[in-house]
């Protein structure tokens, strides 16, 4: 069955919207708080999910040897794009994050950006998390970070409109449903007298869920913050972190 991320359209549409510059630049401070909340236990690194490739590039220029993965073309060329700016060697995958495994080749593993449950079944996202941990090497690391059930209960808003410099209007409406299980959204992009809409859901996870996931995956612990600064996951959560670790050698933590 198609579903919305499969949607070419979607990308090369909203994606001026939903990778603007400053979040494109983001990228490298990002990658910079990851690496200091989970050093890789190695020089190999899978960035799955990697979009435009800003996190993979600013991987790849600390020295790290970095597979990227995603399943759209658009995106994977905005990356190629991105690493030939910046001078670095990336490996490109074009491939469904469901399928995609590696076993034991990776000493950091990164998931960012609410790039985890996009999938209509929950045992999808399982499926994920299994098989990023049988790519870890023992004693490797994921990084999970998404916004979680706990910021969107105190931060939600039902619509946001915002107006950019090129006279464009995007409007956003969200809706939570499924008894907190789900988040469904509309974007309305209003340009040059004409307007588009897209639907698409995510599946949202409380710090909790989000443990109790990756721990069903096989991991041998998992930390949650507040966001990739390593806050405390309270009451000024900014972002759901996880760190889930695989078992290292003889069993140790």
């Amino acid at each position: 069955m198609f579903q919305w991320f499969e949607d070419e359209t979607f990308w090369t549409v909203l994606y001026p919207y939903i990778f603007s510059a400053e979040r494109l630049e983001a990228g490298a401070s990002q990658v910079e708080r990851v690496l200091a909340l989970a050093p890789p236990a190695g020089r190999e690194v899978l960035d799955l999910c990697c979009g435009p490739g800003r996190h993979a590039v600013a991987l790849a220029a600390h020295g790290l040897r970095v597979t990227a993965v995603d399943r759209s073309p658009f995106l994977l060329d905005k990356a190629r794009q991105r690493a030939l700016a910046a001078g670095v060697q990336i490996q490109f995958v074009e491939e469904d994050m469901r399928e995609f495994v590696r076993p034991g080749a990776f000493g950091l593993a990164i998931n960012l950006f609410t790039s985890l449950g996009y999938f209509d079944d929950r045992t999808d996202d399982l499926k994920v998390l299994a098989n990023v941990q049988r790519s870890l090497a023992p004693g490797g690391a994921l990084v999970v970070e998404m916004a979680g059930k706990e910021q969107l209960a105190r931060d939600f808003q039902p619509t946001l409109s915002t107006k950019y410099s090129d006279g464009s209007v995007l409007v956003q409406r969200h809706e939570v449903v499924e008894d907190w299980c789900r988040l469904r959204n509309e974007w309305i992009l209003v340009q040059d007298g004409r307007s588009l809409a897209f639907e698409f859901h995510t599946r949202i996870y409380s710090g909790q869920e989000l443990r109790d996931l990756l721990g069903q995956a096989g991991f041998a612990s998992v930390q949650l913050f507040g966001g990739l600064d390593g806050r405390s996951y309270s009451n000024d959560v900014e972002r759901l972190v996880a760190v889930a670790r695989k078992a290292a050698p003889g069993g140790a933590r």
